[in-house]
């Protein structure tokens, strides 16, 4: 994990942690069914940041007898979890939460307390949101960012600022909600922003679940790097043709190679051997992430038998 990733992480949990405080406070003094909903996803948000950074802690474990490729894919679990919560505990507390207003709406009071509260949230999470931002950019080289969360292989960065960006649209969908039902004298407005926060959670919650689906499958390393990994074989002299190669990553950084590689006819066993290490270093050193290479060489049997 880089340490521009973390610090994105950890600017979110305190920004989130402060905010959840404030807007709790002001939906007790206000009595605002959205303020409310902002609050808890706030908490959810940042207990989020935390399952990201122990699914991280869990991740860098070293591979042992049960788990011989390592525990990278941990990672994926746990923002499988993130998925789970945004969408449960976020998404549906707020959709609850917004029913039982409509059901019994409740005049606003004190509303200077939500004005306050959501301005304070919305220069937060704008921070929190910038930095993580930065921190994507940076990742994304010469990608489009659709591209990019579409084709990621570390969810941690992405996750952070799907999440920012609902909150802010979350702010703002309480500010309206509020505004409007003091405005216009109509509580019942303050419950449906509720719902509507509720939905946008829910939303991004499938999003990132349906990212990290794939990983936690078992997905194959970005075309660019299998194509990359073919040129490295097919340029080696000992190699007359490759015919498959298969990747799948066991974690952002860890990359499991499995390479049908046919070698020239009649090539010593000795020279094929050094052929193979030869090969898997070359691939080593310009692509960090191959962890792990397994080599079908097809020329053993006539190695053997010349």
């Amino acid at each position: 994990m880089t340490s521009g990733s973390k610090a994105a992480i950890w600017s979110a949990i305190l920004a989130n942690l402060a905010i959840a405080i404030s807007k709790f406070v002001a939906a007790a003094f206000t009595g605002s069914s959205a303020m409310l909903s902002e609050a808890i996803h706030s908490l959810v948000d940042m207990g989020n940041g935390l399952l990201l950074l122990f699914g991280t802690h869990r991740s860098l474990r070293p591979p042992d007898a049960n788990h011989p490729f390592g525990h990278g894919q941990e990672l994926y679990f746990w923002t499988l979890i993130v998925a789970i919560n945004v969408f449960g505990l976020g998404g549906g507390m707020s959709v609850y939460e917004g029913i039982v207003h409509l059901r019994h709406p409740a005049p606003i009071e004190h509303p200077a307390w939500n004005y306050a509260v959501l301005a304070l949230a919305f220069l937060f999470e704008s921070g929190s949101w910038a930095l993580a931002f930065k921190q994507l950019l940076e990742e994304k080289g010469e990608q489009s960012l659709w591209q990019l969360f579409r084709g990621t292989k570390d969810p941690r960065v992405v996750s952070v600022v799907i999440e920012d960006t609902a909150a802010l649209l979350g702010l703002i969908v309480a500010f309206l909600g509020i505004l409007l039902g003091h405005v216009l004298g109509r509580p019942w407005i303050d419950g449906l922003a509720s719902i509507l926060i509720g939905v946008i959670l829910a939303t991004v919650a499938l999003l990132l679940a349906r990212e990290v689906r794939g990983l936690l499958i078992g997905e194959s390393a970005d075309s660019e790097i299998v194509q990359q990994i073919r040129a490295l074989a097919c340029a080696d002299p000992a190699v007359a043709n490759v015919a498959r190669v298969l990747t799948m990553h066991f974690g952002p950084g860890e990359i499991l190679v499995n390479m049908d590689v046919q070698f020239r006819p009649g090539l010593p066993s000795s020279e094929l051997e050094v052929a193979v290490v030869r090969l898997e270093r070359a691939i080593r050193q310009k692509i960090p992430a191959v962890k792990h290479i397994f080599i079908e060489a097809r020329a053993f049997a006539a190695a053997q038998s010349a």
